[in-house]
């Protein structure tokens, strides 16, 4: 793989107010959040993930969708999926989902052990579920 361009990932964790975003390193080792994007429209919201695409040279989007714990598509879910869809015509990038399952939960419990409130900090939490989400998603394709 010597010469190869090192894929950078970008993961999303779409909510109503604000989209937690998070970003692998090439390698695909290390996952850290970024600052959480403030929800305006959807014009804005895929300006703000195309600006981080490009300023971060990112190869693939990976967003969560929101399956029920029954593995059914429930209402937030089917909204999360237009998202990803209409994400997929404007992106530059090609645009996966991943099973979210778990992933604020996690996210909070991280957070905690880091010494951080969630319930004070919603955008770190945000930007730390997409984190998971993330390190889910590149975990689930090392495995293939």
């Amino acid at each position: 793989m010597e010469g190869e361009t090192l894929k950078k990932v970008l993961g999303l964790d779409v909510g109503e107010s604000r989209i937690g975003v998070a970003i692998a390193d090439g390698t695909g080792i290390i996952v850290s959040p970024l600052p959480a994007i403030k929800r305006s429209s959807l014009e804005e919201d895929f300006k703000a993930v195309a600006r981080l695409t490009e300023d971060h040279e990112v190869r693939a989007v990976v967003v969560g969708l929101p399956i029920s714990l029954n593995g059914r598509l429930e209402r937030q879910a089917r909204l999360i999926r237009r998202f990803i869809l209409a994400l997929s015509k404007e992106s530059s990038v090609p645009v996966y989902s991943q099973d979210e399952r778990f992933s604020t939960a996690e996210a909070e419990r991280l957070l905690h052990e880091a010494g951080h409130q969630p319930s004070r900090e919603k955008g770190l939490r945000d930007s730390a579920s997409a984190a998971v989400i993330l390190r889910a998603y590149l975990d689930s394709e090392r495995n293939r």
